[in-house]
């Protein structure tokens, strides 16, 4: 399927997995709502790129996403800028350490909210626009919803809901709606701290291909499923160079 004029919604789209996925986006010819919380000056910058690189129609939107009203604006903005509604990827993550033991409601609370409740009210929200369109949803997740990691106890736990949520979405709306997840693997190191499963040779030794994945995988996967898949749903696609056959 053309994905040129193709709108989409992506959230956390200022930096990293998310503005890799834009710019593929972007490439292929899609117009673009582009969530961020904090990263204004990167947000803007990147609208002013895939304005100059690929003449991409493209508009930001600010918010927090553990503000309830927050996913129904998201959605209700989207579509008054561009009076339709194709494709929406939950790209929005938290990453922190919460050690068994030391764990508060707010660290589940905060994790909880990201990874589990606004993809389920966006997604709520942009389903009759989605309905209209055939479009699809895309989902952001990570291996570690398989493979737990140690002291990561909300992260992997609320990823492995989001994996869940997923297939129920799946069975939900279609046909007329596919809803599948992307898991990365290694693809960037976490900003500022070292890696909390190991040094980074050692991570890159217990993956099959012995190197470090880029961003850019990760959005040619979201491309894929949003575009290439008509006859896969509820389905997730890991992206781990062959870390979970170790």
């Amino acid at each position: 399927m053309k994905a040129t004029g193709k709108v989409v919604l992506i959230t956390g789209a200022a930096r990293r997995v998310g503005a890799a996925i834009a710019r593929q986006l972007a490439a292929e010819g899609c117009q673009l709502a582009l969530h961020y919380k904090r990263s204004a000056a990167e947000a803007e910058a990147l609208v002013q790129d895939l304005r100059m690189q690929y003449g991409t129609e493209a508009f930001l939107i600010a918010g927090d996403l553990s503000a309830t009203e927050t996913p129904a604006r998201l959605i209700d903005a989207a579509i008054e800028h561009f009076g339709r509604l194709d494709g929406l990827v939950n790209n929005a993550s938290l990453y922190a350490p919460a050690p068994f033991g030391e764990i508060t409601p707010g660290d589940w609370a905060a994790m909880e909210t990201v990874h589990l409740r606004a993809p389920l009210f966006l997604t709520q929200a942009a389903a009759p626009h989605l309905r209209k369109s055939g479009g699809a949803v895309v989902n952001i997740g990570d291996i570690h919803a398989e493979i737990p990691l140690r002291g990561y106890l909300p992260y992997s736990v609320t990823k492995a809901g989001l994996l869940a949520l997923t297939r129920a979405l799946a069975k939900e709306l279609g046909p007329e709606i596919r809803v599948n997840s992307v898991s990365p693997g290694v693809v960037l190191w976490a900003e500022d701290k070292d890696p909390p499963d190991g040094d980074q040779q050692g991570l890159i030794e217990r993956n099959a291909l012995k190197r470090v994945g880029s961003p850019q995988d990760i959005a040619g996967a979201v491309r894929y499923l949003l575009f290439d898949a008509p006859y896969v749903t509820g389905h997730n696609l890991v992206v781990d160079g062959g870390r979970m056959l170790y």
